[in-house]
Parts: C-alpha cells; structure tokens; sequence
C-alpha cells in the first residue's frame, strides 16, 4: 500500500474554487488508477462517489456527470501528488474527499483520511 495525506479542504462560498492536493509516497504511477472519492454529510463509507479518476499509464480520466466541466483532475509525477482542481462549486459539492489510489495488477487499494470540503449558499 501507499500513504496518501490529502490537503486544501476548506470552507468556500458558492461559485467559488478550491484546489485538493494528495501527496503520496509512491514514486512510480503507471501502475496505478486514481481517483478522488467524496462521502457527503450523512452517507457512509459504502455510499462513498468517484469524484475523478486518472490512470497512471497513459493519463485518462474520467468525471461524474455532476463535475464534468467543473473538476479537473491532474497528476504532477516530479511532485508525486495528485491534484483536484475545482471550480463553480455548489452546496451539493459539500463532503469530505478522499484520494485513492488502485494497483491495476493486484487491485491493492490505499485510501488516504480525507479532507472536508464546506460550500455554503
């Protein structure tokens, strides 16, 4: 498993922007999808969202339809983090977000503890 440690989680207004980083101590991510998660207030763990994802090996990524042209999702290997940007957030948006990331071969999965995200209206 790799430690993840996600910061930038913070109280922001509707319309407004916040940017996520995961710093991660893995070295090499082609061996890896990864992914923002999201819990809102009242789910559990189970009912966590894929927020975004990207694949080490190549660089797709994919959105929920609800950030699709809000979120981008980006991964920066000379800093070996993996950033959420986020734009036009909306009070729907509140939860607490996860960083995830899956080895593609042995489907090894590490979570990191999150980071809570508060837009109000």
């Amino acid at each position: 498993q790799v430690q993840l440690v996600e910061s930038g989680g913070g109280l922001v207004q509707a319309g407004g922007s916040l940017r996520l980083s995961c710093a991660t101590s893995a070295r090499t991510f082609s061996n890896y999808e990864m992914g923002w998660y999201r819990q809102p207030p009242g789910k559990d763990r189970e009912e966590r969202e894929l927020v975004a994802s990207i694949m080490g090996r190549g660089g797709g990524t994919g959105y929920a339809d609800s950030v699709k042209g809000r979120f981008t999702v980006n991964l920066d290997t000379a800093k070996n983090a993996l950033y959420l940007q986020m734009n036009k957030l909306t009070p729907e948006d509140t939860a607490i977000y996860y960083c995830r990331f899956e080895t593609t071969t042995t489907q090894v999965v590490s979570w990191g503890r999150g980071t809570q995200v508060v837009v109000s209206s």
